[in-house]
């Protein structure tokens, strides 16, 4: 049984889809596993008018009866309570602290409080200042503050909203969620970067030709479609996302694994992205809209409700990032996301450089040509490594042959893990900041995609340029296809 933590969650916006499809289902599994018992209470604040007793209702028919007995739902939804609440009002923030002072000396507590922002960013400064004004922060105990993405829409709005919460909340209170980083294998990536010397020693650019990170989704924007007007593929996965992916793939090697070092190392790694003229932009990042699909079944995105008839809003980003250093210089990083493609897929593919100095002539091998060597790590749906190298088939002559060794985590291992908010979630209780992301990592990659994000929105694209159910549109492959490489994802299916 996990050791027992204390604390109050207070969460803006409790009675949202946020909080119900992920926060409270994963605060249950805290729950059934140890780490809460009795001494936690959830505060859930909103405009609706319900009862504690409305509100643990909804709480219990989130969670659900497949992942709990009844009378365990019951009992841990009795650690909830509701406030109506107007972020505006500063009485509203008084009864606040009032309840959480109560509850927090119900359930012995220690004065711990965590607050959740699972509100429009537009919020965050002003629930942050009426915190301080208030007088909601506990001089014992923790106070920390979680907050969910959008950050920002661009550097100079990001910069401001950081600054309206930095005025309450120091740099080392402030948990920046990023669900990617909570995912097991991202997890992984220093533990099988750092810890395996046969594959530390090749992670560069004497072995590397090229590293891709894919993020495919088959779903389209459904009932998202009016945040995705404002936001785009670029906003909404590159700039966190993929990006974080990138960082943990690509960063030095921190003097020790915790939160600062590797917060330290990512910083250092996501300032030396580099800067791109608008031609530069051009030429390495493509974007591409979906349109129906070949039978016609699927709408377009410009056919979603809240969408306009002439959208130039990007469902597909795929672009190419040269990183300035000399781990890494000259080898092309290229990240993708895109909605609506032909599977569901997050992964990273290492494809190594063939050997410069071949030793085999094409008539020694039959004519069969060798293949990359490449390493694939499988974020999701599907958990595990792939490393394919050549070999050769059984015979009296050389013919080379893919050999793959592979390891995948078996359904039983990927039921018993935990899910993404609930790993960030123990994090956050203890005080850990390693797989969330800091100011100064967000500032970079801002810095950086503003220089994208401007450029296309001077220039009107040709939409929609890809079917839904594809691999997306055909500059994405054309884009590698200029330095000679290929989408290792793509080429596996044929396209």
């Amino acid at each position: 049984m996990a050791k027992e933590q204390r604390t109050i969650f207070i969460i803006f916006g409790g009675s949202g889809d946020l909080a119900h499809r992920k926060l409270y289902p994963a605060l249950f599994k805290l729950y059934v596993k140890g780490y809460l018992q009795d001494h936690f209470a959830v505060i859930g604040t909103a405009r609706r008018p319900w009862s504690h007793e409305y509100f643990r209702q909804t709480v219990m028919e989130s969670i659900g009866a497949d992942i709990g007995d009844q009378e365990k739902i019951s009992s841990f939804a009795q650690h909830f309570y509701y406030q109506a609440h107007d972020v505006n009002d500063a009485n509203h923030y008084v009864a606040l602290k009032k309840l959480a002072a109560q509850l927090s000396q119900q359930y012995q507590t220690g004065a711990n409080q965590i607050f959740y922002m699972a509100v429009a960013p537009r919020f965050f400064g002003t629930v942050a200042s009426h915190i301080n004004s208030e007088g909601l922060l506990t001089a014992q105990g923790y106070n920390r503050l979680v907050i969910e993405k959008p950050f920002g829409r661009d550097l100079k709005s990001a910069t401001e909203l950081n600054s309206s919460i930095a005025a309450t909340f120091q740099e080392n209170q402030i948990y920046r969620i990023d669900h990617y980083l909570g995912k097991e294998m991202v997890q992984a990536l220093p533990l099988l970067r750092f810890t395996n010397p046969i594959l530390e020693a090749v992670w560069n650019k004497n072995y590397l030709s090229n590293v891709q990170i894919t993020l495919a989704e088959t779903l389209g924007v459904g009932e998202r479609a009016g945040y995705y007007e404002t936001a785009g593929a670029l906003r909404d996965m590159i700039q966190n996302h993929a990006l974080q992916i990138l960082g943990l793939v690509a960063m030095e090697k921190p003097q020790e694994f915790s939160s600062a070092a590797v917060h330290q190392e990512k910083s250092r790694l996501f300032a030396q992205l580099p800067t791109y003229s608008p031609e530069q932009v051009a030429v390495n990042f493509v974007r591409g809209q979906y349109g129906a699909d070949h039978k016609g079944n699927q709408l377009a995105y410009r056919q979603a409700d809240n969408v306009a008839d002439d959208s130039p809003i990007e469902t597909f980003v795929a672009g190419k990032i040269l990183i300035d250093n000399p781990r890494w210089q000259g080898v092309p990083f290229y990240v993708r996301s895109g909605k609506r493609l032909c599977q569901k897929t997050t992964r990273i593919d290492l494809v190594f450089k063939t050997t410069a100095n071949k030793i085999f002539s094409q008539a020694q091998l039959q004519e069969v040509a060798t293949q990359p060597v490449i390493l694939s790590i499988f974020v999701e749906p599907t958990q595990g490594l792939s490393l394919a190298l050549n070999g050769t088939n059984p015979g009296m002559a050389l013919r080379p042959f893919m050999h793959t060794l592979d390891f995948w985590q078996s359904q039983e291992e990927m039921s018993n893990s935990q899910e993404a908010y609930e790993k960030l979630l123990i994090d956050i209780i203890h005080g850990d900041q390693t797989n969330f992301t800091n100011w100064q990592e967000q500032e970079h990659t801002w810095r950086f995609i503003d220089q994208i994000r401007q450029y296309w929105d001077q220039n009107v694209p040709q939409f929609p340029n890809y079917y839904s159910n594809s691999f997306g549109p055909k500059a994405s492959n054309e884009l590698l296809a200029r330095d000679g490489n290929e989408w290792v994802w793509s080429n596996e299916f044929g396209q």
